[in-house]
């Protein structure tokens, strides 16, 4: 334990001190909660609440919520290094996803990898922002962001209904997006291991934005093939008459 506290204290040492003022990221001990509340909510508590209730439309809230993660999303993309933060606290605000599919009762959607991508992110957004925000990770938060305006566009677009259907045939594609996503993240990030030299602060850093990508890669790869060819993931309906996996799903 002394080992981990002494480990703690020489990283907070380390910590950027224009980032200390923001909020969250004083110390990691209300992100982690935040986290935490968010991963016991989703996976228990918020399913036996809404157990023996009708579910929530939330279609107003959908669409401007969307719509208003569309809008961050180009921010952050405009804006790239100076926003590392704003980057970080986006992925606070996005745990509403996931909220809204308890409220919905949506349960079948909240995955591993759904749960997983969105609790990991932040945690380990929130140490490369304290100790080291700019530089290389900076493409990793343009890349997700542009990722995260065709996204959110589409989940926008969905919460309208019906006449918006006739324009979201592109939702397959989109899982295709975020695995391109992850291969120019690791590709950018994979030049460190061949600089002769490079002075970039906290080489932590880098390794875990290359596992990062190379780990997601991996699972949205099983969620492209659970999902679009092996159509597990399809209406019974279609796994019935065995037609190919093009159904809807919500990668996130």
């Amino acid at each position: 334990m002394e080992a981990v506290v002494n480990l703690y204290q020489e990283m907070m040492k380390c910590a950027d001190p224009r980032i200390q003022g923001y909020p969250l990221m004083g110390s990691p001990l209300l992100m982690t909660s935040i986290l935490l509340t968010y991963v016991y909510f989703v996976l228990s508590l918020g399913p036996r609440i809404m157990a023996n209730r009708k579910p929530f439309q939330l279609r107003s809230f959908m669409i401007v919520y969307n719509f208003s993660l569309v809008a961050l999303s180009l921010y952050i993309v405009y804006e790239m290094v100076r926003v590392a933060w704003l980057f970080l606290f986006s992925k606070f605000i996005e745990l509403m996803d996931t909220v809204i599919f308890i409220l919905r009762k949506k349960d079948g959607q909240v995955t591993f990898l759904h749960v997983f991508h969105h609790s990991v992110l932040p945690w380990s957004w929130w140490w490369g922002v304290k100790i080291a925000p700019g530089g290389m990770g900076s493409f990793h938060a343009m890349i997700n962001s542009s990722v995260h305006v065709v996204m959110y566009l589409y989940y926008g677009l969905s919460a309208i209904g019906p006449a918006a259907q006739p324009y979201l045939w592109w939702k397959k594609h989109m899982t295709a997006i975020q695995l391109i996503q992850f291969v120019l993240v690791s590709l950018h990030i994979s030049q460190y291991y061949f600089m002769p030299s490079c002075n970039y602060q906290y080489p932590v850093i880098i390794h875990l934005i290359w596992m990062y990508g190379t780990i997601f890669f991996g699972l949205f790869s099983n969620f492209w093939y659970q999902s679009y060819t092996k159509g597990k993931r399809l209406p019974r309906v279609l796994q019935q008459n065995g037609v190919p996996g093009t159904a809807k799903v919500k990668a996130n």
